[in-house]
């Protein structure tokens, strides 16, 4: 049994999305967190040991931090093709897609964005050799991994959905985010996304 621990507008939709994009069952377990703006607060019912999200509840056991989310459902699930398999030589850069999420982007974009005058010089820099990689990968594209769909489109994908100005205006960024925001598995999502009405 998956329960996926959500708060709406959260890290945690891109786990809706790639949910949906599985074809997997599994149920949505509301929680509050602490916002940016202030509002809202740790929530006792959130399994997270930090009370954030994602959280996802797999047969009893818990899995924080989207990378490893996501690694692990697509795992489970190779079937639904949204990662290379072992083997598989894409897999290598599919790995390096996920270790780049947070390894460089959260960091550099988080850097940039909260103090733009105040950002080192290392971390302009690793911002611009990943907006080089993500540019060029997505020229040769349609998509991250080339020619396949793969999860790593929803991970990259759902940043620019969620804050565009996360990367520079290249209308290579703009193409891909239109073309993925048709995929019916994230309108499912986001029809789920703030729970009942």
């Amino acid at each position: 049994m998956l329960t996926l621990h959500h708060a709406p507008r959260s890290r945690s939709t891109r786990c809706l999305w790639l949910l949906e994009e599985l074809g997997a069952d599994y149920r949505i377990h509301h929680v509050d967190i602490r916002r940016m703006d202030g509002s809202g607060g740790p929530d006792p019912e959130n399994p997270h040991p930090m009370k954030q999200v994602p959280a996802l509840e797999v047969d009893g056991v818990v899995i924080i931090e989207t990378i490893a989310i996501f690694l692990h459902l697509t795992d489970l699930f190779p079937e639904a093709g949204l990662a290379p398999k072992v083997g598989d030589p894409d897999r290598a850069a599919y790995l390096s897609w996920l270790g780049l999420y947070n390894g460089v982007l959260e960091p550099a974009v988080t850097a940039k964005f909260r103090n733009p005058e105040g950002v080192s010089a290392q971390m302009a820099e690793a911002y611009e050799a990943l907006d080089a990689r993500w540019k060029a990968a997505l020229e040769a594209g349609p998509y991250l991994l080339g020619e396949r769909f793969s999860a790593i489109d929803v991970l990259f994908g759902s940043l620019l959905q969620f804050f565009r100005k996360a990367m520079p205006d290249h209308a290579v960024y703009d193409e891909w985010i239109a073309r993925i925001s048709q995929r019916p598995a994230l309108a499912a999502a986001l029809a789920k996304d703030a729970g009942p009405a």
